[in-house]
């Protein structure tokens, strides 16, 4: 779902620029728009609903509190919103850094430089989405953040998924799940596949995560303690 809200003194600025964002998106399911008539509406909207909008289009030239102003009262209660300009002036000096605003338009908006910054948005809403691995058995269907996962456990076609609230077990293969986890997740045992982040401590013949202490075999041990003494040095520069 895309939730965008446009924020314009002037109605007929508002409906032509969600008509040029729908013709833009009307492929994409689950659009959602809010319209705002003043800084001071957004802002009252967004105490009452906060999180509930992914992109805001917000006029500079607003009457009342302006839009710079806007977005520095935005900012003090939310940082993840995507802020976007517009203005009616073409020597419009982009200053939106302070705010951490995405882009700026100029009105009339051209539908060419509204793509890129459309596909901008999107892109930066996927990647804050959280990744997820999705477990399906006969009890259900579960999706499971990545970061949650300690360790995959596999007996015969039986495959478990540990996180510290649940287990998880599931039919398949550990090499399929080793393949859509991807980076972050190192095979110390044909029987463990183990999150990089949850080792706590790295010894010759295993590895511990929470209480509970992994064999790593022989043929992963050189790339699975390089990997993941790796990963625990890069860690604590991190912090």
């Amino acid at each position: 779902m895309l939730r965008i809200g446009i924020c314009d003194d002037e109605s007929g600025a508002r409906d032509a620029l969600r008509f040029s964002i729908e013709h833009l998106l009307r492929e994409e399911e689950g659009k959602v728009f809010y319209d705002f008539s003043s800084g001071e509406g957004v802002i009252q909207w967004l105490t009452k609903h906060s999180g509930e909008l992914d992109t805001l289009f917000l006029d500079v030239e607003l009457g009342g509190i302006s839009g710079m102003e806007t977005a520095k009262q935005i900012r003090e209660h939310d940082t993840n919103l995507m802020l976007v300009f517009v203005t009616g002036y073409s020597d419009f000096v982009f200053d939106g850094y302070a705010v951490g605003a995405m882009d700026y338009l100029v009105k009339p908006v051209k539908e060419d430089k509204l793509r890129l910054v459309l596909d901008r948005a999107q892109k930066l809403m996927e990647s804050r989405r959280p990744q997820t691995f999705t477990v399906q058995n006969a009890e259900g269907l579960y999706r499971i953040a990545k970061k949650d996962i300690l360790y995959l456990c596999s007996e015969r076609r039986l495959v478990k998924v540990l996180t510290e609230a649940r287990e998880y077990a599931y039919y398949g293969k550990l090499d399929d799940a080793q393949a859509t986890l991807g980076s972050g997740f190192i095979r110390i045992h044909q029987r463990y596949l183990v999150r990089a982040g949850a080792v706590s401590e790295i010894e010759k013949s295993g590895v511990r995560i929470g209480d509970a202490r992994l064999p790593v075999s022989r043929a992963f041990r050189q790339s699975a303690m390089a990997a993941l003494a790796k990963d625990m040095i890069e860690g604590e520069s991190r912090i």
